[in-house]
């Protein structure tokens, strides 16, 4: 997929922070304490919009070319450009915990031995699963 680039709309409250909506993308919203902090907070939400739709194998929308009057009016509206593709790898590849148990024996040899429990298991599930070597990084 290549880069997409979609329209977000920042509304300006009272305080001075903006809320922001993205009209190609129904219920993705996010809110920045200022212009910049919105701008850098729109490009994630709609990034992670567009990876969980991916995710649940819903149809990516095409970006407009064009916005109502009404989500002008009043409004500060930038064009986002998300990268799809580096996002999904990110997402894809970052380390998450997850919980095991072990017999309590067990357990206390491998930390005497200083097992990497994290390692061991990577590479037990990768050889269980039969991933060959070109995938694994």
């Amino acid at each position: 997929m290549q880069n997409l680039t979609y329209f977000a709309v920042f509304e300006p409250t009272e305080d001075g922070s903006y809320s922001i909506y993205f009209p190609d993308l129904p219920g993705c919203i996010s809110f920045g304490k200022n212009l910049e902090e919105a701008a850098r907070l729109a490009a994630e939400a709609a990034s992670l919009h567009v990876y969980s739709m991916e995710c649940d194998h819903e149809e990516i929308p095409v970006p407009s070319n064009n916005l109502s009057k009404q989500d002008i009016e009043g409004n500060i509206v930038m064009p986002v450009t998300i990268h799809p593709d580096l996002f999904r790898m990110k997402k894809d590849n970052e380390r998450i915990k997850t919980n095991i148990t072990l017999p309590a024996w067990l357990k206390r040899l491998a930390e005497e031995q200083k097992v990497n429990y994290s390692r061991l298991l990577e590479s037990a599930l990768m050889e269980y699963l039969q991933i060959p070597l070109s995938r694994r990084q």
